[in-house]
């Protein structure tokens, strides 16, 4: 739907807040690889619509390629190839630079995203809320931090959200061309209209964030969990990238979460919950977790515990890879060797349920899990582990924002044509 911009709005024109039927296909985008052809229709207009998504898919992924290089990994002709670039030159989408001699070949001219082309990521934290702009090829190219010490509220992260984008997006000649807003959220988001279902360790409730985010910004707004769409970005950025079947968990300040790709597709599940991982049992007289039940691996596993054993403060995260591995203390590395055993108990049962081929480990999790495989295969069916990798994935909570992005660049991936309009913020 398209809404006539309010009086004050810097732009043009501004497409109206996703809605539960248009969310169903927005559930089938975020779920496919960044790099899958898309298949089905033979129209024209789908062929074209396909052809774009293909080309974009790889520029997303790997920030510029030649047009020979483009032909290459599609799989298209040549003429095809020019014909879509151009397209896509229309659009605002792409730009081409001077060419480039790859080998005895003639020249071929390099295709770039748009730089002004991005996405408004959030992600509200128990400590501090993220907030940044994410460029198309998952670079971000501005962000901010603003730390708290007291419980916030939804109607909080909706206001400093929106001073710190009118912030980021006022000082520049050539405005940005924002194409919506993602929100990674750690806690349970109903995917239909980004209705947070509950954020426990935000204390939010049945909020109508998305709707919310909506009414202050202007542009369209997708909310998800926020381990899921670290996942995404791992997957297609990261230590995930070119994996087809892999199970991710990440830890952070808001507990423990996860997700998995499956033939190398992202599995939701009915409500976009699938994953939480952190509620996998894993200690018998554990302590009891906000779920209700006890022993949960998010609660035997805690940042806050080991930032405190380690002499650290909330905003010295960053320094707990350098603190593990250099600790000589006996009673840090009990604690330590106790994490481990309650995550190889996860770990075990996600093997044997899910038997992916590898297992990457992120946030506050991928210093402590390091030669954790050998411990994982002593437990875990020897079939299902055959072959089983597990890898440290990003400790920065910038991965957070570029999931975030993720949500409205696989919207535009998913049908590049139809999506493209120019947006603008409310004043």
């Amino acid at each position: 739907m398209l809404i006539e911009p309010p009086a004050g709005a810097r732009g043009v024109l501004v497409r109206g807040c996703p809605t539960a039927d248009r969310y169903p296909r927005h559930m089938a985008a975020i779920a496919l690889s960044t790099k899958s052809l898309r298949t089905g229709g033979g129209i024209a207009e789908d062929i074209r619509d396909r052809n774009l998504s293909s080309l974009l898919g790889w520029l997303h992924r790997d920030g510029k390629h030649t047009r020979a290089e483009l032909t290459h990994l599609s799989g298209l002709n040549r003429s095809t190839v020019g014909v879509v670039v151009r397209d896509l030159v229309a659009l605002g989408l792409v730009s081409e630079g001077s060419a480039v001699v790859n080998g005895a070949g003639r020249p071929s001219p390099i295709v770039v995203p748009d730089e002004s082309t991005v996405a408004i990521a959030v992600n509200p934290e128990v400590d501090r809320l993220n907030v940044g702009l994410v460029g198309f090829n998952g670079t971000v190219l501005r962000q901010a931090h603003i730390p708290w010490d007291r419980r916030i509220t939804v109607t909080d992260v909706v206001e400093m959200t929106r001073a710190v984008v009118m912030g980021m997006t006022s000082d520049r000649d050539k405005p940005w061309r924002i194409l919506g807003v993602g929100i990674a959220v750690p806690g349970q988001v109903r995917l239909a209209d980004g209705f947070v279902r509950e954020a426990t360790h935000l204390g939010w409730s049945e909020e109508p964030l998305a709707a919310m985010m909506f009414a202050a910004l202007g542009v369209p707004v997708y909310a998800a969990n926020a381990a899921v769409l670290a996942l995404r970005a791992e997957s297609a950025f990261g230590a995930g990238r070119d994996i087809e079947d892999v199970f991710y968990i990440i830890g952070g300040a808001s507990g423990i979460g996860g997700g998995a790709i499956m033939g190398g597709r992202l599995i939701l599940g009915a409500q976009g919950n699938a994953g939480e991982v952190g509620h996998i049992f894993v200690a018998d007289n554990g302590r009891r977790c906000h779920c209700g039940a006890t022993g949960c691996l998010e609660t035997e596993v805690s940042r806050e515990e080991l930032l405190a054993a380690l002499g650290l403060t909330d905003r010295e995260a960053e320094l707990l890879a350098e603190r593990i591995r250099a600790n000589s203390d006996p009673v840090v590395e009990a604690l330590i060797n106790r994490y481990r055993l309650s995550i190889t108990r996860a770990v075990r049962t996600v093997v044997n349920l899910f038997n992916p081929s590898t297992i990457v480990f992120g946030g506050f999790l991928a210093p402590l899990t390091e030669g954790l495989l050998a411990e994982v295969a002593a437990s875990a069916i020897s079939s299902s582990r055959q072959g089983l990798r597990v890898l440290a994935g990003s400790v920065d909570s910038a991965l957070l924002l570029v999931g975030a992005a993720e949500l409205v660049y696989a919207e535009l991936l998913a049908s590049p044509a139809s999506f493209v309009v120019a947006h603008t913020l409310r004043d």
